[in-house]
C-alpha cells in the first residue's frame, strides 16, 4: 500500500454549470485533502470548462477522489497526472515602490530572473514572472528586501503531455 505523498495535477472537464466548483471541492474536503491551487478556464471545446487542481497526497487517495469526481453529473471527464506528465506554469505579480526601481538594482533582479516590468506608476511598479512555483517563490525572496507592497500568484495552468485531444475523448463519450 503506497502512502508516500506526491504532487498531483487533476484536470476536470465539465459543463459550465452553477455550483460545479463547490460540488468538486467538497469531495476533496470530505477526504480531508487540502488543495494547493485551483484554476478554472475555458477549453478549446465550446461550452466545456477545465478545472486544474494541484494537491499533495498519495496515489490511492487521488485515484479514489478522481473516481468520485468522474461520477458527478456535468463532469465530462477527470484525469490525474504526476508532474512529469504535464507542462505547467504559474504567473506571479509583485508590486514594489517606484522609488526602489533605480536605487536598489531592482531592474537587474528582474532581468536575472527572466521577469518583466508590467506597469510603472508614479507610486509603484508591477513585475510579472511566469514559471514554476519554485521560480516565482525565488523571485519573491529576492524582491522582499525592496519592500513588497503586494504579491499575488495564480494557480497552476497545465496541459498534459500524453493526452489525446479533448475533442476525441468527448467523441468517444458520445459513442458509448
Amino acid at each position: 500500500m503506497e502512502t508516500m505523498n506526491k504532487t498531483f495535477t487533476v484536470s476536470i472537464f465539465t459543463e459550465n454549470t452553477i455550483g460545479m466548483l463547490n460540488r468538486i471541492t467538497i469531495i476533496f474536503t470530505r477526504r480531508h485533502l487540502n488543495i494547493d491551487s485551483i484554476t478554472a478556464s475555458e477549453t478549446e471545446v465550446k461550452n466545456v470548462h477545465r478545472y486544474t487542481i494541484v494537491l499533495r497526497t498519495n496515489r490511492e487517495q487521488i485515484d479514489k477522489v478522481v473516481g468520485q469526481i468522474d461520477k458527478l453529473i456535468d463532469v465530462l471527464k477527470a484525469f490525474v497526472h504526476e508532474d512529469n506528465e504535464v507542462v505547467h506554469q504559474e504567473i506571479a505579480l509583485y508590486k514594489i515602490k517606484t522609488t526602489e526601481l533605480k536605487s536598489n538594482n531592482v531592474e537587474q533582479v528582474v532581468r536575472e530572473n527572466s521577469a518583466k516590468v508590467l506597469t510603472v506608476d508614479p507610486d509603484f511598479i508591477v513585475i510579472e514572472k511566469t514559471g514554476h512555483k519554485a521560480e516565482t517563490q525565488r523571485l519573491f525572496e529576492k524582491l522582499k528586501p525592496f519592500g513588497l507592497l503586494e504579491f499575488a500568484s495564480s494557480g497552476r495552468v497545465a496541459v498534459t503531455k500524453p493526452m489525446k485531444e479533448l475533442s476525441s475523448y468527448l467523441n468517444e463519450l458520445e459513442i458509448n
